[in-house]
């Protein structure tokens, strides 16, 4: 499986469903609080051409955007393909 990352902040609904998401599917991955680090803020807006709400999603190095971006490739039945080793 490839490597997970997610730019969060503590009270985020959106970054709480993204998470549910990827745990329903037993995908280990790394959290990275960005609201109390605005070295880590400039990270994630940087990689994320700019993006500035959280969540911001990576997969395998590769954005894929926030929340709405994961549910959709998970109702579109690419999420598992992308995941994938």
């Amino acid at each position: 499986m490839k490597q997970v990352e997610i730019y969060t902040t503590r009270y985020c609904g959106f970054c709480v469903a993204a998470k549910r998401l990827l745990k329903s599917k037993n995908v280990d991955f790394t959290e990275i609080d960005v609201g109390m680090d605005p070295n880590k803020r400039g990270e994630m807006m940087q990689r994320a051409n700019g993006g500035r709400t959280v969540p911001q999603i990576f997969i395998g190095g590769r954005h894929v955007g926030g929340c709405d971006e994961l549910y959709e490739l998970e109702r579109a039945g690419k999420l598992n393909d992308i995941l994938a080793a």
